[in-house]
């Protein structure tokens, strides 16, 4: 597995799932250009015996790359098919895309062990430095997620007593650990010192009652519990 100094730049191992033949050829096209090893499928029953068969060998993907919707019959075959192969691969890296948001899908991806998941819309997939950059973040362990689906799940989450702690500047803060800026690029973004961003950071963690544990990954259980997954 890619260890935590992965950079963009740095070549993985990836296997693709996606049903469209024009944008999976485009896609290897595209990662195999920037140094990365690619074996791309059609559907969800061969990435996961593809996936299996790597492992086999010793040889597991850096990250899995897959659309939600696949044949046969175009609902959430994509979407089953990581969820197994993390329980079966426990930490196993995912990205996944689709045309639209889905934030019942988005809710099931997120369940358990969030690290190394991305769920991003097809638009941002078709952006190169949006999409290697999310690649690399998933494989080092991050969680990224597209900000129209961070949007639209905060959105459905906003009666959750505990959540209505957080002060406007403090959900704009949270809106953009969902989206996976670490504290420089959030205060980049919202024209904020670093350390007014590090207190609102901990507010965050205080308000949605995160103790300390160097075993768990805050930033990740806070969006969680904000979007109550």
């Amino acid at each position: 597995m890619t260890g935590p100094d992965t950079t963009p730049s740095e070549s993985l191992r990836v296997v693709l799932a996606e049903d469209s033949g024009i944008l999976r050829d485009g896609l290897v096209a595209l990662l195999t250009r920037r140094g990365h090893e690619v074996t791309a499928v059609p559907d969800g029953d061969r990435l996961e015996s593809e996936v299996v068969r790597l492992a086999s060998v010793s040889q597991l993907p850096d990250v899995v790359v897959a659309d939600i919707r696949m044949p046969p019959t175009f609902t959430d075959e994509g979407l089953r098919t990581v969820v197994a192969l993390r329980e079966q691969f426990p930490g196993l890296p995912v990205l996944l895309f689709s045309q639209y948001v889905e934030t019942r899908y988005a809710g099931v991806l997120l369940q358990g062990d969030a690290r190394g998941v991305g769920y991003l819309l097809k638009d941002r997939v078709v952006d190169v430095g949006e999409f290697t950059q999310a690649l690399a973040r998933v494989a080092r362990g991050e969680t990224v997620l597209d900000p129209e689906v961070v949007s639209q799940l905060m959105g459905a989450s906003d009666r959750d007593a505990a959540r209505t702690r957080l002060t406007a500047r403090e959900r704009e803060v949270l809106d953009l650990i969902a989206q996976g800026r670490s504290n420089g690029g959030i205060a980049e973004q919202l024209f904020l010192s670093q350390g007014a961003v590090e207190k609102n950071v901990a507010a965050i963690f205080q308000k949605l009652d995160l103790p300390y544990d160097a075993a768990d990954n805050r930033r990740v259980l806070a969006v969680l519990r904000y979007l109550g997954s």
